[in-house]
């Protein structure tokens, strides 16, 4: 079903809505000390089913931040989940009064970003001389729940570039998880393709467009793009991240109570399937477009609520995988069920 742009709002403001539902969890009841010594041994062997990819994950109880990580010597392409960093910052500059979640956003088609984002795919044809204004808050759900790129670019132009998503993360004493580029940047660059414009805004007009990039240009790209520091995190990084997140330490206790109903109705949650029964997921689960049967990257930034009301970080990224959209979702569940069988 093709969504109009009066779908596309009326999505971000139930996403919107839906972040204002508190969800109950128990008290927190004691459980076993973490048993690395599974993760150590089960492990390798799953990792190695990503080859020619690399498989990274690490898991933190964030009760007593006991942590375990696998590849933790490199960062990793933060693909869509970028859109969690930049709507913490978001969140700052709303808690810091520079924003609020009622301001009207405008903006044009040269904001427009490639797919995934259905306010690209349902921009008005001819994609020139056009604009619309959102709320704040619709867009930084939308960034969010759906990682809808021109959503995740307008809210870091609105807080100013990159350079201001850095600027809050490194205040914040997050280092190794770095935003340099806007999405449109990424994924121009991610092909060899020319710098981005508006007619590539649907996945049909982008796929031609790099389609027109000599396959073995595109390759070479993308084999670039999984060893470039850039717009990546380390899985220490992420996992800290997500520590202070849930601790209220990044944004003020409403802003992260916003933020984490927007993460907790997010779909497609690669983790929530290796998880027990009853356990809830809020994530930022992003991939990057698949070629010449290369996807070049695939994350997922978790915090996972057990049904004792005991919490978990999970970060896991995979980059050069080669296997199907199946096959990569299998190898996150398999990390999650391990780490599970860890928690005991």
């Amino acid at each position: 079903m093709r969504l109009t742009r009066r779908d596309t709002l009326a999505l971000a403001a139930a996403a919107t809505a839906a972040a204002c539902h508190k969800r109950q969890i128990e008290t927190p009841t004691p459980g076993a000390a973490m048993d690395t010594r599974i993760l150590d041994g089960a492990f390798p062997p799953l990792a190695r089913k990503a080859s020619p990819g690399a498989f990274a994950m690490g898991i933190m109880d964030l009760a007593t931040t006991k942590t375990w990580y696998w590849n933790t010597d490199r960062g990793f392409p933060l693909a869509d989940a970028a859109a969690l960093p930049i709507a913490a910052a978001a969140m700052a500059e709303i808690d810091a009064g520079k924003l609020s979640l009622g301001e009207d956003v405008r903006f044009d088609t040269l904001d427009l970003s490639p797919p995934p984002s259905q306010i690209s795919r349902n921009w008005p044809e001819p994609p020139d001389k056009r604009a619309l204004t959102m709320r704040a808050a619709d867009l930084i759900a939308l960034a969010v729940r759906e990682g809808d790129t021109t959503a995740m670019d307008v809210v870091t132009k609105r807080v100013g570039g990159p350079g201001g998503v850095t600027a809050f993360l490194e205040a914040k004493g997050v280092l190794g998880l770095r935003v340099d580029r806007y999405q449109r940047e990424i994924e121009a660059d991610m092909f060899a393709m020319p710098t981005f414009r508006a007619a590539w805004r649907t996945q049909a007009a982008f796929d031609a467009a790099r389609d027109a990039v000599q396959p073995a240009a595109r390759q070479a790209a993308m084999d670039h793009f999984i060893l470039d520091p850039r717009d990546t995190a380390t899985v220490p990084a992420a996992l800290g991240f997500l520590d202070l997140l849930a601790g209220a330490q990044l944004v003020s206790p409403a802003s992260t109570r916003m933020l984490m109903g927007w993460m907790g109705t997010a779909p497609g949650s690669l983790f929530k399937a290796g998880l027990p029964a009853g356990a809830f997921v809020a994530h930022a689960t992003g991939s990057s477009p698949s070629d010449l049967g290369f996807t070049p990257a695939t994350a997922e930034l978790a915090i996972a609520t057990f049904a004792n009301g005991r919490r978990y970080a999970l970060a896991g990224f995979l980059v050069g995988s080669t296997a199907t959209a199946e096959g990569r979702a299998a190898l996150f569940a398999a990390g999650a069920a391990l780490a599970s069988r860890a928690i005991g």
